[in-house]
């Protein structure tokens, strides 16, 4: 019981280091690369994070509140592996190749 209580701990932590991950990413990166790389604006996407880093500290994985924490978690992780990477291509300046 002890041991699946610490790792839903690091789980909850875990997460919400990457919605802060996300949140700060979204938070350093210039506005006009948002409508360069065809993604939702700066201002849309810090709500998007921000609300997402929120849930994911104040909502446990298990329980109740894991209606608020999936979502949650889904929004990071679409910035993290859709948004990021279309951002750093277009800062850049496209591929190498």
């Amino acid at each position: 019981m002890l041991v699946a209580y610490w790792i839903l701990e690091v789980i909850h932590w875990g997460s919400a280091l990457v919605g802060l991950f996300a949140f700060v990413h979204a938070l350093l990166q210039r506005a006009d690369a948002y409508s360069a790389a065809d993604r939702k604006t700066k201002p849309i996407w810090m709500l998007i994070t921000g609300g997402a880093t929120l849930a994911l500290v104040l909502f446990p994985v298990m329980g109740p509140g894991m209606i608020f924490w999936v979502p949650a978690m889904a929004a990071a992780l679409v910035y993290i592996v859709d948004v990021r990477p279309k951002l750093i291509e277009v800062q850049r300046g496209g591929s190498s190749w």
